[in-house]
C-alpha cells in the first residue's frame, strides 16, 4: 500500500475512533450531557444551508489571518532591527520574553475592555500573541547565520539584494517557517476564544450565543466547525510549511 494512502487511512481511523468515543459517551450520559454526533453534524449542515456558518467563518478568518499577518510582520521587522542593531536587540529581547510569558487570556480580557465586541479586539489579541513568537524565531535565525557566507559574499562584491535572498533568507526560514506554522494554528484558537469572551462576531460569537441559549447541539456544531477549520488550515497552509526544505 502506498505510504501516503496508509497515512491518510491512519488519520481517518483516529478521527473515527474519536467519533466512536463521542457516541459511547452519548449512550452513557444521555443527550442532556452530549448529543449524538450525527445530530451535531446535521445542525452544522443546517447552519451552512442558512448561510450563517459562511458569515461566521469569513469574520473569524478575517480576524485570525489579519492578526497573524500583522503580528508576524511586526515580529519579523523588529527581529531584523534587533539582529542588525545591538542596542535595539538588548532592549527588545526582554520585552519579547515578557510578552511570551503573558498568558493569552490576559490579552483577551484587556482587548475586550479596550475595544469591546467590534471585531478589532480579536485581531489585536491574535497579533500581540503572535508577535513575540515570530520575533524570537526570526532572531534565532539571524543569530545562527554563518558569518563565513557573509564574508564570502563581501569578497565577491555580491549586491545587497542577492545577499538578502540567497544568504540571509534561507538561513532565517529554517527557524521562521515552523514558527509561522505554529502561530497560524494558535491564531485561530485565540481568535475564537476572544470572540467567545466578547460575544462578538465570527464563530466565537455564534458559539457564545448558542451557549447562552443552552442549545448544546448547536454549540457542538460550532465546535465541529472550528475543528474542521483548524484541520483545513493545517492541510492547506501549515502542512506545506512543514514539508518545505529549508
Amino acid at each position: 500500500m502506498n505510504g501516503k494512502i496508509f497515512g491518510v487511512l491512519c488519520s481517518l481511523s483516529g478521527l473515527a475512533a474519536l467519533v466512536g468515543v463521542w457516541a459511547a459517551l452519548h449512550v452513557a450520559y444521555g443527550p442532556l450531557v452530549l448529543p449524538r454526533p450525527d445530530f451535531a453534524a446535521w445542525e452544522l449542515l443546517h447552519l451552512f444551508a442558512s448561510g450563517e456558518a459562511q458569515q461566521a467563518v469569513a469574520a473569524t478568518l478575517l480576524h485570525a489571518l489579519g492578526g497573524w499577518a500583522t503580528g508576524g510582520l511586526a515580529g519579523l521587522l523588529l527581529a531584523l532591527l534587533a539582529g542588525f542593531w545591538s542596542p535595539a536587540g538588548l532592549a527588545l529581547r526582554p520585552v519579547a520574553i515578557v510578552l511570551l510569558g503573558t498568558p493569552p487570556i490576559a490579552w483577551l480580557v484587556l482587548a475586550a475592555l479596550w475595544f469591546g465586541a467590534n471585531g478589532f479586539d480579536a485581531g489585536f489579541t491574535v497579533a500581540v500573541v503572535i508577535l513575540p513568537i515570530v520575533f524570537v524565531a526570526a532572531l534565532q535565525g539571524l543569530d545562527s547565520r554563518d558569518p563565513d557566507l557573509d564574508e564570502m559574499a563581501a569578497g565577491f562584491s555580491a549586491p545587497p539584494w542577492q545577499r538578502l535572498t540567497d544568504i540571509l533568507a534561507p538561513q532565517m526560514l529554517s527557524h521562521l517557517l515552523p514558527a509561522l506554522a505554529t502561530a497560524l494554528g494558535m491564531a485561530l484558537k485565540v481568535c475564537v476564544m476572544s470572540e467567545v469572551m466578547a460575544s462578538g462576531t465570527g464563530i466565537g460569537g455564534r458559539l457564545a450565543a448558542a451557549r447562552a441559549n443552552l442549545d448544546l447541539t448547536e454549540t457542538l456544531a460550532w465546535v465541529l466547525l472550528v475543528v474542521a477549520l483548524v484541520l483545513a488550515l493545517d492541510l492547506v497552509i501549515v502542512a506545506p510549511f512543514r514539508r518545505r526544505p529549508c
